[in-house]
Parts: C-alpha cells; sequence; structure tokens
C-alpha cells in the first residue's frame, strides 16, 4: 500500500499511522473516479469479506473471516478489518478503504449510529480506521453500497430512479437518484424494513409491531415453516421428515430447496413473503415512484418462487394501476458480494485526493533524489 511518509522513516515503520481521511464528500460523478483499485468491506453480525475490486466492478481478490467474538466490541472487529486491508495491501496497490456497515451510518459517514448485530452504538468508525490505515477510509450503509454496485455494474445499470430492497434476516433498502445515493437528512434513509404494514401485528424487534420485515423476509419464513411444524400440520411433513424432526435445524435456504423440489407448503410460504413484499413494493412506488425495484438479500435466490408472486401483488395493489406507468421489478445480480464491491466502488470517489497527495510525494522524492546526487556529483569532483 502506498503510504506518507518522512524519506528518513525506516522501512519497519510502513503500516504505522499517516493519514487521516479525506474526501469526506462524495464525488460528483463516477465518471471522474481515478480507475484505480480499491478495497471494499462488508460487515455484518456473522461474517467480515473484504476484497480489491477494480474500476469496472471485477474482484481481484477477495478474502473472508468470521465476525470475531469477544461480544463483537468495536475494537476486535476493528482488529479485524485492519489486517484484512494490511493482507490485502501486499499484494496490491491499495488507494482507498469502503465499509458496507450492517447498520445506521450518520449523515456525513463516519459514525455507525446503531448497528444491531454488533456492539457499535455511535461509533466513529471512519476516523478509527482512517487513524490505523494509510488510505482514506469511506463509511456507509451495507444496503447502500450493494445498491450503488447494482446500479453501476448490475441489474440496474442505467436506471435513474432506482430502490433496492434486501431481503435477509429482516429487510434493508436504499434509494438512488440520477446517480446520488439518498441517505435523508440523518443519514438513516431506506429503513423500509420498519414501515408498518399490519397495525398491532406480529413485534419487530425494533420495538413496534406490524413492521414490514415481519411479514415479508427470511426470519418470517422460517418463522411460519416452524409455526405449522411444531403444530404437525400435514402440510409440514415434507420438511418434518427432511429435518429429522429437530425444528430447530429449519432454514431459508432450506426451504427455497425443498421448495424448487416441489413440496407444496415450502411453495405456499414462500408465495406468501411474495405478496407481503409486492404489497411493500406498490406502497414504496406510491410514495417515490421509482422506474425500477432490484431485490436482493439471500431470500432473494428463491427467484420466480418469490419474485413472481410479489409481481403479481404489486400490479394488484398499485395506487392508479392501470393508468401510470408500473416500474420493473428485477432479482439483483451480483449476490452476495454486491456490498463490497458497492463499497469499493464508493471509495474510488474519495481516492482522488489520495494519488494527489502521493504525486506530490514522488515529486518531493524525485528533488531529493536530484538534489542529493548533485551534491554526491560535487564532494566526488
Amino acid at each position: 500500500m502506498s503510504t506518507y511518509r518522512d524519506l528518513a522513516a525506516p522501512i519497519g515503520s510502513r503500516r504505522a499511522p499517516v493519514l487521516r481521511t479525506v474526501g469526506t464528500r462524495e464525488r460528483r460523478s463516477h465518471l471522474t473516479a481515478p480507475r484505480v483499485p480499491t478495497v471494499g468491506i462488508d460487515i455484518g453480525g456473522t461474517k467480515v469479506m473484504a476484497g480489491v475490486v477494480d474500476a469496472d466492478g471485477n474482484i481481484l481478490e477477495k478474502l473472508r473471516t468470521e465476525t470475531p467474538d469477544k461480544s463483537k466490541s468495536p475494537k476486535v472487529v476493528e482488529d479485524t478489518i485492519v489486517e484484512l486491508v494490511l493482507d490485502l495491501s501486499d499484494r496490491h496497490d491499495v488507494h482507498a478503504v469502503g465499509i458496507g456497515a450492517a447498520g445506521w451510518v450518520d449523515a456525513d459517514r463516519n459514525r455507525v449510529l446503531f448497528a444491531p448485530h454488533l456492539s457499535w452504538r455511535n461509533e466513529p468508525l471512519r476516523d478509527r480506521l482512517a487513524s490505523r490505515l494509510s488510505v482514506p477510509v469511506l463509511v456507509d450503509n451495507d444496503a447502500n453500497t450493494a445498491a450503488w454496485a447494482e446500479w453501476r455494474f448490475g441489474a440496474g445499470h442505467g436506471e435513474d430512479h432506482l430502490v433496492m430492497i434486501t431481503l435477509g434476516t429482516g429487510i434493508g433498502g436504499a434509494i438512488l437518484e440520477d446517480g446520488q445515493v439518498k441517505r435523508g437528512k440523518f443519514g438513516v434513509a431506506g429503513e423500509f424494513g420498519h414501515m408498518q404494514v399490519v397495525p398491532g401485528g406480529h413485534r419487530c424487534p425494533c420495538g413496534n409491531r406490524g413492521c414490514w420485515e415481519q411479514y415479508s423476509s427470511g426470519n418470517a419464513l422460517v418463522r411460519e415453516a416452524k409455526e405449522l411444524a411444531a403444530a404437525d400440520s400435514p402440510v409440514a411433513y415434507g420438511i418434518i421428515e427432511h429435518v429429522k424432526g429437530n425444528i430447530d435445524d429449519i432454514t431459508g435456504p432450506m426451504i427455497t430447496e425443498l421448495a424448487r423440489e416441489g413440496d407444496a407448503m415450502c411453495v405456499e410460504l414462500l408465495q406468501d413473503i411474495g405478496q407481503w413484499l409486492g404489497v411493500g413494493i406498490a406502497n414504496l412506488a406510491a410514495a417515490l415512484d421509482p422506474s425500477c425495484f432490484v431485490i436482493g438479500g439471500g431470500v432473494s435466490a428463491a427467484d420466480d418462487l418469490l419474485i413472481g408472486p410479489a409481481r403479481d401483488a404489486f400490479k394488484r395493489h398499485l395506487t392508479g394501476r392501470g393508468y401510470r406507468p408500473e416500474a420493473r421489478i428485477t432479482r439483483a445480480q451480483l449476490g452476495p458480494e454486491a456490498g463490497m464491491v458497492g463499497a469499493a466502488d464508493l471509495a474510488r470517489l474519495v481516492a482522488r485526493r489520495f494519488r494527489r497527495a502521493k504525486r506530490r510525494r514522488v515529486e518531493r522524492h524525485e528533488r531529493y533524489e536530484r538534489y542529493a546526487q548533485a551534491r554526491r556529483d560535487r564532494d566526488t569532483a
């Protein structure tokens, strides 16, 4: 990794802290960003994935590790991120680092205000990492970084008004308009999963009842399957047999797999989740009127078993149906690496200052070498 240090600095100090972050504002256009490799980090409750990504969204190298234990304390997770970046920088000339964090990030993209699966509460993540690394650092919500990647390189390429919905344990989301991520006044826009769709409905971990993600998410899918299995419903015999009676072993990917094999209950559960998805999308269309909805996250692996019913429900619930253009609904293309790719690409927008500083340092070094050579020539004359 290229760094800026005094010419006399010893080689062993090359990993010392040397820069605080630069470029806290997003560049006006990705078209003006330097075509240099950057590192993207995707941080979740169970894994940390890091990769070097080029300007065309290609992953040059990828590393993955489990999110460390010890209560997943901020310091321990930050240590893991730094080690991954330093490991990658040994083999790549990294110019910036982008972080996609599963949590609320403030409007300045410095602090993680709240992360449900990590011990981050008002944590100045960008500044802490920038003080330990030698390149600019950018922090954003992981749904924002995934949406950016899909807009730049995936299913939303070419769209000028895009909404992304990520279906995993819960529901995340992001809004892009005219090449800009809309983060809201306080940086926490896109929390679609906590729109109330059923007053007094299922309790949500956020503290409210009837949130959208309680009816259309991986958790909702597994909850419904387990309830049917626990009630020994005849329609659940297939999945009960599959888990040999161990109901706690039921998972979302398992339900999707059985649905593909034709299990009627699993197909029906995905249809239910898809219909609720369509209802929520219709509400978002009424509020935001985008041209495209991109559906990502682990549950989207069910593809048409989920998205087909969502499209049908969307058409039935869309305000002014039949008299207005309908947004396109499509599955994300970049899979679980979208957040990492998007974080790296967003980081490229702040890499320009790093390159300018590097160029100035090289010029200073060349001037010093010319001066030193002139002194040596004069001393030997």
